[in-house]
């Protein structure tokens, strides 16, 4: 009896196995043969049920040692809920029964047999074949049904290749070109690595990039050291990675939540409390070796210190957005005394050569050793720039060509802020192993005219004060300036900085102070492992910019973007010194500042409206003298800020802190005007951000 049923099956298997040939008859259907048309449905469904029993059918030890060549018939069911059943196997081996009940049982559910669109059960016998073999591509019927060329076949397994593809995550950031985020106190984390006697490193043009510090700067090093050992899925995220982490042959990239949420006091102001609410998305990667790409978007609500908001609606533009938040851009009303403040950046990265980097996108620049910079800051808001950085020998030079915003009143065009350009040179050259200089020009343009953007500023070599005299001297503003640094030892570095706006050699033989001497300096000193106290770095600096430097008789062409300086947010006419420490350990770490200068306001109140050189947006042609011109005239005004900020870092990919922070800030003028008054403020707040970028509140 046994072998009849046996040999029934072997005779009836092909019949059953067959195509429908009636369209009232639907057989069952897998996911992946819902788009087969339906003439091709028990050919796909046969396919499938072969090659889930080919992936997943494993032959018992036995059945190998003895060399068993011979076949399992089963007979088995799909009910109408879509799930197999075997009702009947048949084998030598009684390992092989089992083994065959096992495949089917773990076959996936499926759309359930029809007839005449109701639900049916639908019985099927199959031989499978041992040694095992791929029957769903032996089957004549199959093969014609399924044929497909090579080039078919090779898209076929395009999308699991590239599954197949992705590899455990190795951080390839700590080489690429993308830039490291510009925060000082990040900065110096590996400044001593980057300025070590003989080391060939260019730090006065920043950002720089991970491939440019991972020659001086061992990241990895950095990131075991602070490994916390997590084992939970979450505890591997909020301490240690990126949130999304995905890498291939010839791709990274990384995507993580932004956060700023910030709740404070200032203790002399009006309203009950200060907050942030910064929520975004930092997304990262790199494509092959030589592409990478950076983009973050932020959606923000503030109110600040009193100082601070009355300084951000110091800035506004025209129009009703009123204040622009310092270093972030427009602020719309929020609630009746907060801003609402969107910022977005984006670069990309393209590295064609080990000479030459591009990049493009909407961003800021700095260039200098220092904390504050007199060439090129990065306190005003981001705006679009194209830069290209050429390395070779003991040269680095960079060339940046930026697309500025005038928002005043009385310069919009047509309802719409006016567009300027900038466009620079910096040559950084390692004349020793200590001696480093650096050589600056710019020069600003505006849109006037439908002059639109001049090719003239294109050359990346040309100096630009020929050009502004061949297009006539009104054409544009350039300003020079110059870089040093002297490496003393490991630890200790001297920096400094001249700007040269205007000058008059005449003036200063005769020592006149003429107004015409428009220039400005800087001096400095960074201290590593102070004290010889590992991670402690000391640095001490002296600014000194003279009245009326980084402004133009026409107003448009000052050296400003949308109502910040592109130098020094206290503009000219002041000298100040800083003293700031820093010091980590471990994850814990503690910033300190102090600043005390002395600047010129002007008075603005009806009976002497004239300009003493310190906004940088008046044209120097309403100064009130040619000669005996100081720093600090108009009304003196005495200014101190102190700042501690002390934190842990919880995770070191996306940097995230927590932290706490005090400042106290004194502003003593000689004189009181409606916008230039004595008072102070002293300002606690806690938090917790991403800390990817400078924000100073020290103006």
């Amino acid at each position: 009896m046994k072998q009849f049923i046996v040999f029934f099956l072997l005779v009836f298997q092909y019949n059953a196995f067959a195509q429908d040939k009636y369209l009232h008859e639907k057989p069952p259907v897998f996911s992946n043969c819902e788009k087969v048309a339906i003439d091709s449905l028990q050919a796909c469904f046969d396919k499938s049920v072969f090659d889930f029993i080919y992936t997943n059918f494993k032959v018992p030890k036995r059945v190998y040692d003895e060399n068993y060549n011979g076949e399992v018939i089963v007979l088995f069911e799909v009910d109408t809920l879509g799930q197999f059943r075997v009702i009947y196997a048949d084998a030598i081996y009684p390992e092989l029964k089992q083994e065959a009940i096992r495949v089917f049982a773990e076959m996936p559910k499926v759309k359930p047999a029809t007839y005449n669109s109701r639900k049916t059960f639908k019985q099927y016998s199959i031989p499978i074949k041992i040694p095992l073999v791929n029957q769903s591509v032996s089957t004549q019927d199959l093969a014609e049904v399924n044929k497909k060329t090579k080039l078919e076949e090779q898209a076929a397994r395009e999308f699991d290749s590239v599954i197949a593809d992705r590899r455990l995550f190795e951080n390839k950031e700590y080489t690429s070109q993308l830039n490291i985020p510009f925060v000082h106190s990040e900065y110096d984390r590996f400044g001593r690595a980057m300025n070590v006697v003989g080391a060939n490193s260019h730090t006065g043009s920043k950002p720089f990039s991970y491939a440019e510090v991972s020659q001086y700067y061992d990241f990895n090093a950095e990131k075991k050291a602070l490994h916390k050992e997590k084992k939970s899925w979450g505890g591997r995220k909020l301490w240690n990675e990126h949130l999304v982490e995905l890498q291939g042959k010839d791709y990274w990239f990384t995507i993580d939540p932004i956060f700023d949420l910030q709740v404070g006091k200032d203790t002399d102001a009006d309203f009950n409390s200060t907050f942030n609410n910064t929520r975004g998305i930092v997304v990262q990667g790199g494509l092959g070796k030589s592409f990478n790409f950076y983009t973050t978007f932020l959606e923000s609500q503030g109110r600040f210190a009193d100082y601070v908001n009355r300084y951000a609606e110091s800035l506004k533009g025209f129009g009703p957005d009123p204040a622009i938040v310092p270093g972030r851009g427009i602020g719309k009303r929020f609630k009746t005394d907060a801003y609402d403040y969107p910022v977005a950046e984006a670069y990309l990265s393209f590295t064609p050569s080990k000479y030459f980097n591009f990049q493009f996108g909407q961003g800021k620049t700095f260039i200098g050793d220092g904390y504050r910079s007199l060439v090129l800051s990065d306190i005003a808001s981001p705006h679009p720039f194209f830069k290209i950085n050429t390395k070779f020998w003991k040269i680095k030079y960079t060339n940046t060509w930026m697309w500025l915003k005038d928002v005043r009143p009385e310069v919009e065009q047509d309802k719409a802020f006016l567009t300027k350009y900038m466009a620079n040179h910096y040559l950084s050259w390692n004349v020793s192993k200590r001696v480093n200089i650096g050589l600056f020009e710019t020069v600003i343009w505006e849109n006037s005219n439908n002059r639109g953007f001049d090719i003239s500023y294109l050359n990346p070599i040309i100096f630009y004060r020929a050009v502004e005299f061949q297009n006539g001297q009104g054409s544009g503003n350039a300003i020079l300036g110059a870089t040093a640094k002297y490496k003393w030892n490991d630890n200790i570095n001297l920096y400094g900085q001249f700007v040269l706006d205007e000058f008059s050699l005449s003036d200063v033989k005769a020592g006149e102070q003429s107004w015409k001497n428009k220039f400005a300096y800087q001096l400095g000193v960074k201290y590593f492992n102070a004290f010889k106290v590992d991670n402690l770095m000391i640095q001490l600096e002296y600014n000194r910019i003279r009245p009326y430097t980084y402004s133009h008789n026409t107003i448009v062409l000052n050296y400003a973007h949308a109502n910040e300086s592109k130098a020094h947010s206290w503009g000219g006419n002041f000298h100040e010194t800083i003293l700031i420490g820093r010091y980590n350990y471990k994850r814990w770490y503690a910033n300190a500042k102090l600043i005390y200068g002395v600047k010129g306001f002007d008075f603005n109140d009806g009976t002497d409206n004239y300009s003493y050189g310190g906004d940088i947006y008046r044209d120097y042609n309403d100064r009130p003298y040619d000669t005996g011109v100081k720093v600090g005239q108009g009304i003196t005004t005495n200014i101190f800020n102190g700042n501690l900020q002390a934190g842990y870092l919880v995770n070191p990919a996306s940097n995230l802190k927590i932290f706490a922070d005090f400042t106290y800030r004194d502003f003593n003028p000689e004189a009181n005007t409606a916008t230039t008054f004595k008072n102070s403020t002293t300002w606690i707040s806690f938090g917790v951000r991403n800390d990817l970028f400078n924000w100073y509140f020290d103006f």
